[in-house]
């Protein structure tokens, strides 16, 4: 899968932009907070119904202005596509396909696969297991729609239960008719985030060592109260069923299960430096890339914002081979480093493509 065009309006800092775009690299260069992030989350944007930054939508329009555009062109398994975002103060977002607008934005998931490896991926390690809960489902959910709908049968459910909970409601039918829908929309889940995270493990383990050297052992792990034998969503439900009553909220089941990431056997989040920790995610960027590739037959799209930050040479250069050999597709990449940018199009072979940025407008540079 290929984009062959951008054409962005009124995005973030971006008040006009049309971008003809390489098939192979497509290097963005620039000081930090001149637009060059800004486009690659249009990109994300056109792929995923949102930000990549999780922030509103409404926060996506430019300053002043009231409405914003993006549209991709795209060579899709040999087809031309475009897709056509639509955003505004006043109402809600609109996405096209074709010029047909979509009725459930959540059967666009998976359709134009991506994969964005940015600095926030360190929250990957650092933060709560929100987000790598979220990281597996945004994985899952590109090549899965049938997980993405039990994602959000649950997530509604959850949500009524608790609001069930706040209210001080009593009514078991109430209760077992919407745990009845957490139960079996939780055993599907379980059942492919073990498979597909233990799928991913074995892939991240060979990036890691091609970027890190064989002298540190990294490992994953999937984290789930289901994963106690003879336990499933319903039993967990009702063991912390008086529990639940006094906190008011579910305590228990898949929305709390997390992965566990070690370097030597302790935890990343706390032993890791900052170069190690930057390898690690980008290592589960680049194998999540692989499992895309492999589960829906195309190459996703991928995107690198900053990666070479915080990495030493040894590191740089080994991403670089990475990155550059015939297992990527099309690849846009930001730096603020016009160095690393030279060497990765001088491997590429000539196909590739350049802009300077600044204030949110984008010339085209000669490498």
């Amino acid at each position: 899968m290929k984009l062959e065009e951008l054409t962005l309006t009124n995005f973030k800092n971006i008040p006009e932009a049309r971008l003809e775009l390489s098939g192979k690299v497509n290097c963005f260069l620039g000081n930090n907070g001149m637009g060059k992030s800004n486009m690659l989350d249009a990109i994300y944007f056109l792929s995923f119904c949102k930000s990549f930054s999780r922030i509103p939508d409404k926060m996506l329009i430019r300053r002043g202005e009231d409405f914003a555009i993006a549209r991709g062109r795209y060579v899709r398994k040999g087809i031309d596509e475009e897709l056509t975002l639509g955003l505004s103060v006043t109402r809600r977002k609109t996405l096209k396909r074709g010029g047909k607008e979509y009725d459930r934005l959540s059967s666009h998931i998976g359709s134009f696969p991506l994969v964005m490896v940015a600095p926030q991926d360190i929250d990957l390690i650092r933060e709560s297991g929100e987000e790598r809960r979220h990281w597996m489902d945004v994985v899952i959910s590109q090549s899965d729609p049938v997980y993405l709908d039990h994602l959000i049968r649950y997530t509604r459910s959850l949500e009524q239960r608790n609001r069930l909970l706040r209210e001080g409601c009593v009514d078991a039918n109430l209760y077992a008719a919407l745990e009845s829908v957490m139960d079996m929309a939780a055993t599907y889940i379980h059942a492919v985030r073990s498979r597909r995270i233990a799928e991913l493990t074995e892939i991240f383990d060979r990036y890691y060592e091609a970027i890190a050297g064989s002298g540190e052992k990294v490992s994953l792990s999937y984290q789930s109260g289901l994963n106690r034998e003879g336990t499933d969503m319903q039993k967990l439900l009702d063991e912390a069923r008086r529990h639940d009553e006094i906190v008011k909220h579910t305590s228990v089941g898949i929305h709390r299960d997390d992965i566990g990431m070690e370097l030597d056997g302790m935890p990343m989040r706390r032993i890791g430096s900052q170069g190690q920790c930057k390898t690690f995610t980008i290592a589960l960027r680049l194998a999540q890339y692989d499992f895309l590739h492999s589960a829906t037959g195309m190459r996703p799209l991928l995107l690198l914002d900053d990666i070479f930050d915080k990495l030493d040479a040894s590191r740089v250069e080994r991403i670089m081979e990475l990155v550059t050999s015939e297992s990527f597709g099309q690849i846009f990449i930001t730096d603020t480093n016009r160095t690393h940018l030279d060497e990765i199009m001088r491997r590429t072979g000539g196909d590739y493509r350049m802009w300077s940025v600044r204030d949110g407008i984008f010339t085209p540079t000669e490498p």
